[in-house]
């Protein structure tokens, strides 16, 4: 018997005898109308291990047969009810005010902690707790989309999932064939870049020689993937899916490879929204992938642009547009036709100004907070990664095509200069760019045709 198991069924066995012990002095039978209200203070205010347990399965059981009324309502009951006691908060600012010593410093951080959060640490220590949570989280999400009030809660969960799940906490796994079928069956459900069809392309990507998956897991969420990556062990570096995921290919030994090439990092868990995985994942996979595998010189991703084509349509339809000259707006107009990609001279047509346009996106377009607007490039930038190449039609995938236009890029992780450039972009917003791709950009920038006496670049 695994630890883990182990200690879910201790904890269930506490919380059993905590609901015969609750079951004598009365619960709330109804999950609605304040009853469960009354749960939570009952657990904020309960001091024995067993009745603790007891009540977070409780509460955790009413909440998942809740409608989405009903979970709204416990939301907003969160945000209003549980948050600061105000008496103790006032009077720890009035004894800060008075002696704003280190203590009293403390005891005001203290009282200013919302009572909610630590609501959500004692649901946390229901068997299956984390897991609860972590739905719950997910049904929070979607519901601040409509009532962005409580983006506080909000908040509060983020603030704790961010501890529950640091790097110390994670265990790094390899992924294979002979990996139990119920975390592959995860694997092909979770995969958001690449959608694995069947069992068949499944083996595929795990099988061969020169193919590896690792993946994050936490104890408390016993096979539950976080976040994973798939890896294709090369000879150079990709500038097409095809190459990576053709059926046709022909594997090669892993001993063969100089590569090793990113191609598809999913996030499986949308209750983690906004924690960070994928940094450690990366750094953890190619620390393993190098001391297994020492010839391995290159590490680079083939990855998604998935902002480009919405972006795109706004700067040809912006008159003022820093982006494209009048010779590309006239070029791109190809776009337009939707099987563009099956004829031949449209697609000459279009490429110098499809690649300029998502050169100058990546490199310079930036969104409300200074940061590059694709997602995908945010991360790897922020990774230390530099942008090495821009790939023409390198996923005609129907998401791709949407999302893209079927472009897709190449981040090189040269390993010396990973903190350097990890550095420059959060300090200073430079985008670590190779000079092709800077090229690129700048002539995307240029406006209109440029006079006839320009000196050679």
């Amino acid at each position: 018997m695994s630890e883990a198991s182990f200690l879910g069924d201790l904890l269930q066995t506490i919380a059993e005898r905590g609901r015969r012990l609750l079951a004598r002095g009365g619960t709330p039978e109804d999950g609605r109308d304040g009853a469960l209200t009354a749960l939570c203070e009952r657990l904020i205010a309960s001091r024995g291990e067993a009745s603790s347990l007891a009540l977070s399965q409780e509460i955790l059981e009413r909440w998942a047969a809740l409608s989405e009324a009903d979970r709204r309502a416990f939301m907003t009951m969160l945000l209003e009810s549980f948050g600061p006691d105000r008496a103790k908060l006032d009077a720890a600012v009035e004894a800060y005010r008075a002696a704003p010593t280190p203590k009293a410093a403390q005891r005001l951080h203290e009282a200013s902690e919302p009572r909610r959060q630590e609501l959500i640490r004692r649901l946390n220590s229901a068997p299956d707790g984390m897991a609860a949570l972590v739905r719950m989280r997910e049904a929070l999400i979607a519901l601040k989309a409509d009532d962005p009030g409580l983006g506080v809660v909000d908040d509060d969960f983020a603030h704790l999932f961010g501890s529950w799940f640091n790097r110390g906490f994670l265990v790094l796994k390899p992924i294979d064939w002979a990996t139990p079928a119920n975390v592959l069956e995860k694997i092909i459900r979770y995969e958001a870049v690449h959608e694995i069809r069947d069992w068949e392309e499944l083996r595929r990507r795990l099988e061969p020689p020169d193919r590896r998956c690792f993946a994050f897991f936490h104890p408390r969420l016993v096979d539950e993937p976080l976040i994973f990556v798939e890896v294709a062990l090369t000879t150079d570096m990709p500038a097409t899916v095809a190459e990576v995921l053709s059926p046709e290919r022909a594997p090669i030994a892993a001993e063969q490879a100089s590569a090793a090439v990113f191609y598809s990092i999913s996030n499986c868990q949308e209750g983690l929204r906004g924690v960070s995985f994928g940094n450690f994942l990366i750094k953890q996979v190619v620390e393993d992938l190098r001391r297994d595998l020492p010839e391995l010189a290159t590490f680079v991703t083939l990855s998604p642009v998935p902002g480009f084509a919405a972006w795109l349509a706004r700067e040809r339809e912006a008159p003022d547009s820093e982006a494209l000259s009048a010779e590309d707006r006239a070029a791109l107009a190809v776009l337009d036709d939707r099987g563009w990609m099956d004829d031949a001279e449209a697609v000459e047509t279009v490429r110098p100004a499809l690649t300029r346009a998502c050169a100058w996106y990546l490199v310079n377009a930036r969104n409300s907070r200074g940061a590059p607007v694709d997602p995908v490039a945010r991360f790897h930038l922020g990774n230390g990664a530099r942008l090495e190449r821009v790939n023409f039609l390198a996923d005609r995938s129907p998401r791709a095509m949407r999302q893209a236009h079927g472009m897709m890029v190449n981040y090189l992780y040269e390993l010396d200069d990973i903190e350097t450039n990890h550095e420059a972009f959060f300090d200073r917003g430079e985008v670590a760019a190779s000079s092709s791709v800077r090229r690129l950009a700048r002539r995307a920038r240029a406006a209109e045709p440029k006079p006839a006496a320009l000196p050679a670049r």
